[in-house]
């Protein structure tokens, strides 16, 4: 099973900011990050898991990850968006490793419509078992 990875939607203001970062017809898009993951090989073909308002909402998969010309690492993603179940997830900076057994599966077809909860809402109904 692959290794994913979280990583915040950092200056989104909402669940449109990021799907606007997705418009458009490449084949990929790109995000850097300063460390090279020590588990890098296990994450090609997992996905990058989006973190926005303290909640995980969509996720990308993984096609490799690239130095840059700066020294950076680009963790190359294909240019897709696919909705996931919110679940809860505490601000970070960077990225945190996800394991596949603890990843959100993705919405149903037709599931797509509807504004994200807030990380906080979506902690509160877990803990009461409604989520």
């Amino acid at each position: 099973m692959p290794l994913h990875m979280t990583k915040i939607a950092f200056g989104a203001t909402s669940f449109e900011d990021v799907r606007a970062w997705f418009a458009g017809d490449e084949p990929e898009k790109r995000t850097s990050t300063r460390y090279l993951p020590k588990r890098h090989e296990e994450m090609v073909g997992g996905s990058l898991y989006w973190v926005f308002q303290h909640a995980i909402i969509a996720r990308s998969p993984i096609l490799r990850f690239e130095q840059n010309d700066t020294g950076r690492w680009d963790i190359v993603l294909e240019n897709t968006l696919i909705r996931v179940e919110p679940r809860a997830k505490r601000a970070h900076q960077g990225w945190r490793y996800l394991e596949d057994k603890n990843a959100p599966h993705d919405l149903a077809a037709g599931d797509e419509g509807g504004d994200t909860l807030p990380g906080k809402l979506v902690r509160e109904l877990g803990r009461l078992g409604l989520a």
